[in-house]
């Protein structure tokens, strides 16, 4: 767990230019202290409770307003930018050095059973605002614009906006 916390400190440094040092991401970044503490909720969810890492989650998003389900899995390299209304729903599946910018939902639409909410492939950008609703894949480095309500699979090296979302 200690490697991956500091592949994420990296991986946040590399890709923040206001990021000045390791220990200001590790004091002051909000969406770093909301996957540090995802991935402690995420073990304890693993290991089949229930009630402990959701009172984890909730404490997190009270601190950092960021909910991040525990039942989601996160890869490595997670960076939320400006986190602020950021929400991950329990099914949702995250890949390595995902960037996620503040207000962007991975949800569901409320009509699937099961996994209902999106798989992130790797190298991914959401920028703010960005709904991403439903079971479905966004490819490996893709990139969803601003605003953006995104409601079928998203193919590998694509660019999406509008409402709903198209490739452009």
């Amino acid at each position: 767990m200690f490697g991956r916390t500091i592949y994420d400190i990296k991986s946040i440094l590399q890709r923040d230019p206001a990021a000045r040092n390791a220990i200001e991401v590790a004091l002051l970044y909000p969406g770093f202290h909301a996957v540090l503490f995802h991935r402690f909720a995420h073990m304890l969810y693993k290991c089949g409770l229930r009630f402990i890492p959701r009172l984890i989650s909730q404490l997190t998003r009270f601190f950092t307003k960021i909910e991040i389900h525990p039942g989601a899995t996160i890869g490595k390299g997670l960076f939320i930018d400006h986190g602020n209304g950021v929400i991950i729903g329990e099914t949702t599946i995250i890949g390595d050095n995902v960037t996620l910018y503040q207000g962007v939902t991975l949800g569901g639409t409320g009509k699937e059973q099961g996994k209902r909410h999106p798989t992130i492939g790797n190298n991914v950008m959401i920028s703010a605002g960005a709904k991403v609703l439903g079971s479905f894949t966004v490819g490996e480095n893709s990139k969803i614009g601003a605003g953006s309500v995104v409601l079928s699979e998203v193919p590998p090296n694509c660019t999406v906006v509008g409402v709903p979302g198209r490739i452009v």
